[in-house]
């Protein structure tokens, strides 16, 4: 018998065992557990190669639970062998047991690069991406992305080096994300909204050496954004790589035999390959380093809460700089076979029009978007009767707006999921969820996540149903941001995530998010959460859209502000508004200002741009004051 304990991400650790387990090598595996550190979160045996257990290996099993507790140990990759002595025995009852086969409780140990050649050697003709009318099987994109991988590396690219994608969602935004993994890069995910200098600073953070550019905003002519970032003594950019929808991989096939087998280097699943950049729109943003086992795993995650399988089909919307698309759109498509189809488009009869002629099954959004569609004068139900899921995040949605969501959207299910650029997901509600819990809460922590509230001044743990900062700790979580001071990163000394969304677990333990720490408005004292202002505004007829937020005043310190969108055709009365509300929330609770906007600033990733809102509505708020 032989066995080997490894520490991982997130505070599992892998004991990988062989051999048989019987009274004469029991003591050999018992001095590994002894060996573990007491501070261990998880223990996963892996029991891929061992032939028989005795009761000496059960004792083994049982002293690691009692070392650290049941539901932190799990025994993986079992066979139906020593899997009938875990249920002859009981063994089945105390601990989680999986077969071979069953992959939701084993985690994933591999790379990009590795999946990437797996699916390629496995299921060569599987078509897995649909862009601009061309379909790719994996044969195709590994063949593409070994292409473009011997470009960048003819350009400098290496172990290690930063290599940024500025591209809208595109097959060769894919094709290329995969190439950086090739060559065990790190890519680092840009929005392509950015401005010049937005580009730059960003750039700057992450030191970025190798730029990728397709669709973005800054980039009309190649040659000359090209030559502008060269030209600009602060870039830290030395090449420039035009991956635009005219330069075709699929075109350069036949250069496939010339660098087959090229970059044949080991890529662990533990390197770091992804800097995810947190929104940047209220200051300079931080690089999020992310490795393969942190995505894929969460990605693994979401695609079993949404029984994935290889018929699935993804109307992919979401920006894939974004974690949001990176993980449930990408990688859970990319693991489970499933087809991505990326419209060509983001206009809402566009997509529309892609959900029905493809017949999609999944679709995931901000809640915005999904309203936008339903706006479309072109929408009707039969339309989306194909999807099954929907993924809610990224922004709140109110509970009236869930509610119609799913009245509109027929064979459907919702499913909210909460997470962060840190960390993603944190929590989802299940497909079987009712509609109230998918309207009020952002479901439970997913396998292995752990979720505390806090008092976000003394730090001290909140009881269930109280109010307070969360914080959170599990597989997926960060590594760092990069470079960042101490002070600056957002994880504490024990391990812990401050998230600083605001939030409580009720006794069913479904998290129910409240704000944000900075969003809370503090009048005269009296603490206000926005969503709760914003829930009982929503519920006024006619309203679309509701964004609550602190409006500054010299006797109060602030006030309440909001922002209303109505429905085509319908104006909005502020008094009878206020009239509606004082039977709803407490009277320091009804907003001192109330606007009308047509529609929000949006930024890239489909959010409400608060930053932007926020101005436009103090300044509303600035010169009505003065006139009163």
């Amino acid at each position: 018998m032989k066995a080997e304990a490894t520490v991982l991400n997130g505070g599992v650790t892998q004991i990988v065992v062989s051999g048989r387990v019987d009274a004469n090598t029991y003591t050999d595996l018992q001095a590994v557990v002894d060996g573990l550190a007491v501070n261990a979160e998880q223990v996963v045996f892996d029991f891929r190669d061992v032939e028989y257990i005795s009761s000496a290996g059960l004792r083994v099993v049982m002293a690691t639970g009692k070392k650290f507790g049941a539901n932190n140990v799990s025994i993986t990759n079992v066979s139906p062998e020593v899997a009938d002595i875990f249920r002859m025995t009981g063994y089945d009852s105390v601990f989680d047991i999986y077969e071979v086969g069953e992959d939701a409780a084993s985690y994933i140990y591999r790379s990009y690069k590795d999946i990437l050649a797996s699916k390629g050697e496995k299921s060569p003709d599987v078509p897995i991406l649909k862009h601009l009318g061309v379909t790719y099987t994996w044969a195709d994109l590994e063949a593409c992305a070994q292409i473009c991988a011997h470009d960048l590396f003819r350009l400098g690219v290496r172990k290690g080096s930063h290599v940024a994608i500025f591209s809208a969602n595109s097959a060769n935004w894919i094709i290329c994300f995969f190439a950086i993994q090739k060559l065990g890069a790190v890519a680092c995910l840009m929005n392509p909204s950015y401005s010049d200098a937005e580009l730059i600073s960003a750039a700057k953070v992450g030191d970025i050496t190798h730029l990728c550019v397709g669709e973005a905003s800054a980039c009309v002519d190649f040659e000359a954004f090209a030559e502008r970032l060269k030209g600009d003594a602060e870039c830290p950019i030395e090449q420039v790589y035009n991956i635009s929808q005219g330069a075709s991989f699929k075109d350069r096939l036949g250069e496939y035999p010339a660098v087959k087998g090229l970059f044949d280097g080991k890529v662990e699943s533990d390197d770091i390959c992804v800097m995810i950049y947190t929104s940047g729109s209220t200051g300079v943003p931080k690089g999020v380093l992310l490795s393969a086992y942190n995505v894929l795993n969460a990605a693994d995650s979401m695609a079993e809460t949404m029984r994935m399988t290889s018929d699935d089909k993804l109307c992919l919307i979401l920006p894939l700089f974004h974690i949001f698309g990176l993980n449930p759109c990408l990688s859970a498509c990319l693991l489970k076979d499933s087809l991505i189809i990326i419209p060509d488009s983001m206009r809402t009869n566009v997509i529309l029009d892609t959900i029905e002629e493809n017949r999609c099954t999944l679709f995931h959004s901000v809640p915005t978007m999904v309203l936008a569609i339903m706006a479309n004068k072109e929408f009707d139900p039969s339309r989306v009767s194909s999807l099954r899921v929907t993924i809610l995040a990224g922004a709140a949605a109110t509970e009236p707006q869930v509610l119609r969501m799913g009245e509109m959207f027929p064979n459907n299910h919702f499913i909210c999921a909460y997470g962060l650029s840190e960390m993603a997901p944190v929590s989802m509600t299940a497909i079987d969820d009712t509609i109230e819990h998918v309207a009020t809460t952002v479901g439970k922590p997913l396998s292995n996540i752990r979720i505390k509230v806090v008092d976000p001044e003394t730090g001290e743990d909140l009881p269930t149903g109280t109010s307070g900062e969360i914080m959170v700790e599990g597989f997926n979580l960060m590594t760092c941001y990069y470079k960042a001071a101490l002070d600056l990163q957002a994880v504490d000394s024990s391990g812990w995530l401050r998230t600083g969304d605001l939030g409580f677990l009720d006794e069913e333990g479904y998290l129910h998010l409240t704000g944000r720490a900075k969003e809370l408005i503090i009048r005269g004292g009296e603490n206000i959460m926005p969503s709760e202002v914003a829930e009982a505004i929503s519920e006024f007829p006619g309203v679309t859209d509701v964004k609550v937020q602190g409006v500054p005043d010299d006797f109060y310190g602030e006030v309440v502000g909001a922002s209303v969108v109505m429905q085509d055709g319908k104006e909005l009365d502020a008094d009878e508004l206020k009239a509606f509300l004082a039977k709803r929330v407490a009277k320091f609770k009804i907003p001192a200002f109330i606007f009308a906007f047509k529609a929000f600033p949006m930024l890239s990733n489909g959010k409400v741009d608060a930053i932007t809102l926020k101005k436009l509505m103090n300044e509303k708020a600035a010169r009505l004051a003065k006139k009163r």
